[in-house]
This record gives C-alpha cells, structure tokens and sequence, in this order.
C-alpha cells in the first residue's frame, strides 16, 4: 500500500485546491521566463531580419534603435564608396501614434530603400511586397489591417499591399514598412499652418539682412517650398546600413568607417548588445525578481500546506512507529506528496499556459531549456519544501499513539 497516496485521497480537496494553487504560481513564473525570451526576440527582430552588416549612425549616438539618430542622404553613396560594401541602403525608423475607428494606433514606421530594398525580406502572410515608391505600405497583423486598407498618416493615404505576423517594435508595436520617402513624409509632417508660419518667419530673417535687401528675389525663394532652397538638404536619415561582399571581414570595413568623423559605426551584433544591454536589461532584472519572489512563494506555500498535513496526522505517524515502522517509510511518504504536488503544479502550469500565453499582448516564448530547467527548480522546491514536515515526523514519539 501506497501510504502517500492514501492520505491524499483523504485529504482529496485540500491536496487538489493546492496544487491548483501551486499550477497557478508556476504558470506566473512560466510566463515571466515566456516574457523575458519574448523581449529579447522583439527586441533583436529587425535587426536578424533586416541583414545588414553594418550600421553607420550619427556621431556619438548609439541608434537608430535605442537612441534617435539623423544623418545625410549623401552618407549613402560614401559608405557604398568603401571597398568591400556590397550596397549601401537608406534607413528610417521612428514610432508614431495615431487614431483609427476612435481607438489609438501605435505602430513603428520603417522607411525600406525602395526599389533596392521592396521589403521582400518581411514575413508575408498575405499580399505582396512594396512595389511602387509611394502610397504602399506593408503592415503587421498586430495592427489590425486588412489587405486593400487605406490609411490617412500625415497628408497622404496608404493603401496595405501586404501582411505580417510578428514583426514588432522592441515594445511591442506592430511594425508598418514603407518606402524611406514615405517614411520621411510622414516623420517631418507639419500642418500646413506650421508651414506657411515658417515661410513668413524665413522671408523676415532674410528681408533684415544684407543679401535680402540687396537681392528681392532672395526673398521670393526665401518664402517658397523648403526642397527648392539649396541651402537646406533632402530630409535626414535614422541610419545608413550596409551588406558586404562575400569574404569580406566586418571590422576591416568598420576600421574604415570609425575613421570618419561624422558617424559611429555598429556591427550587427553591436546592435544586438546596445538593444540588450539597454531596452531589455532593466526589464530583466525586473522579470528577474518577480520570477525569484513567485518562486519562493511557492516554496512557501507548499512547505506550509505539507507541514499542515503532517500536524493532521501526527497520531497515524506515532501508531506507525509503535508497530515498528522505520523512518525512511514515513520520510517517503512525505516526500512523495511533495513531489506529486509539485509535478502536479508544474503539469497545470503548462496546460495552462499553452492556452493563454497566446492571448498575451506581448510575445511570449518559452524555449525547452527553460522548460526543463523550470522542471527542475520544482523538483527542488519540492523536496525542500517537505523538510519542515519531515522534521516534524522525525519528532514525534511513538507513545503519543497512547495517549490519543
């Protein structure tokens, strides 16, 4: 006879209630590990996918991910100068917040180097690439667009050609790709007031100066279209990034780079580290404690309800002594429940968990290794958690049999 489990069937409810408890705690902790795999992925995504081998940024910052980047268009054809770049591509990436259907819109715009780049390397799930320079757009399921989809960003509308699944922003934004002069119309969009405001403000300045009074013709260029003055450039880029030739070494072609006074240069797995080291570093260690305090918990709980469970039953313990049982019979005993309420827990924790972690707003991902290693941790819990009532067993004099 299995003495573990005949006093669970005794104590049936009590045993269920906790390890339904227990599953509960554990699915907590299951999913902070699924969260923490899932940040590092949303994270790092764009980065895998997009390929480049170097990432040529503003000076001195560390973007265009986790920090706001601006260089010129003309960076382009100097990096694609190097010897050793196989292309060089325009890059632009910024968030923006809008409305649709009264409910916020939250998306990260990624502007593509259109017709170089027609975001062929995206995850289609349904439609098709960029493939004209303007009014196109690729959006992520996560946004809730169809294929065939206007939508009105800044002055223009766009039209969904094509759809993504788990393409997102490091915060979980659904990620939008459009061509980079999209991109950019839709970054430095002014309203038209804003924009007639600062015509007036330019024919002003330059009309108090030497060459406005001089020239009145300066002054009509002055208060026209920003693109048609010469002195102000085309709009700014996030990054210039780069693929090289096959063969070619990624640090020789970034010692050139860092030579230039005007950039900071980035590997890709120097982008990987800047957005771990970063982004995802504090909620690590957030996820970190939240996962030891739901561990310990659970430790404790189980430690408690077990040394209940003794304290019942200390009067059977003392009869089994009296008749000759040896210790070891009732350290099993003790120690099986602990082990089966922890198995128990940790097998309704992944049930559970592989229903709901889907649900989740943010990707969760849980890997084997972590699985296993979960597996593990409770197999200690549980043993060490049956200590208290093992100490208590260890206790009890066999003549209390008498006396009760």
């Amino acid at each position: 006879m299995n003495l573990a489990v005949k006093d669970i069937r005794h104590n049936i409810g009590r045993f269920l209630l906790t390890g339904i408890g227990i599953g509960m705690l554990l699915m907590m902790v299951m999913g902070m590990l699924g969260i923490y795999r899932g940040l590092i992925q949303d994270a790092t995504l764009l980065i895998d996918r997009i390929g480049a081998d170097v990432w040529v940024v503003q000076y001195h910052t560390r973007g265009p991910f986790s920090e706001v980047s601006r260089v010129p268009r003309n960076l382009v054809d100097r990096v694609a100068a190097v010897p050793g770049v196989l292309n060089a591509r325009e890059f632009v990436y910024h968030t923006i917040q809008r409305e649709k259907d009264g409910r916020p819109l939250r998306m990260g715009v990624l502007g593509v180097s259109w017709p170089l780049d027609k975001g062929q390397w995206l995850p289609l799930v349904a439609g098709r690439p960029l493939m004209q320079a303007h009014f196109e757009m690729i959006a992520d399921q996560k946004l809730g667009l169809a294929v065939g989809e206007r939508l009105k960003l800044g002055k223009e509308t766009y039209t969904v050609v094509g759809i993504t699944r788990g393409m997102v922003t490091s915060g979980g934004d659904g990620l939008a790709a459009f061509s980079v002069k999209d991109a950019q119309a839709i970054q430095f969009d002014v309203p038209p007031e804003a924009t007639r405001l600062e015509r007036a403000s330019r024919r002003a300045r330059t009309s108090v100066s030497d060459i406005g009074a001089s020239q009145p013709l300066i002054l009509d260029r002055a208060s026209g279209a920003l693109a048609a003055i010469p002195a102000f450039g085309p709009p700014m880029l996030s990054a210039v990034i780069a693929s090289l030739s096959p063969g070619v070494d990624p640090e020789s072609v970034k010692k050139i780079l860092s030579g230039w006074s005007d950039v900071s240069v980035f590997s890709r797995d120097d982008q990987r580290n800047l957005m771990l080291e970063g982004a995802v570093e504090m909620a690590k260690r957030q996820i970190g404690l939240f996962t030891a305090l739901l561990t310990v918990i659970s430790a404790i709980i189980m430690a408690l309800i077990l040394y209940t469970l003794t304290m019942e039953k200390v009067h059977s313990i003392a009869l089994l002594k009296l008749i000759g049982a040896r210790n070891r019979v009732i350290l099993a005993m003790i120690l099986q429940q602990a082990l089966l309420l922890g198995t128990m827990g940790y097998g309704l924790a992944y049930v559970l968990g592989q229903q709901f972690f889907s649900k989740f707003p943010r990707r969760v991902i849980l890997l084997r290794e972590d699985l296993l290693l979960l597996a593990l941790v409770v197999g200690v819990i549980s043993v060490l958690s049956s200590l208290l009532g093992i100490w208590k067993a260890l206790r009890v004099n066999p003549n209390e049999a008498l006396t009760g």
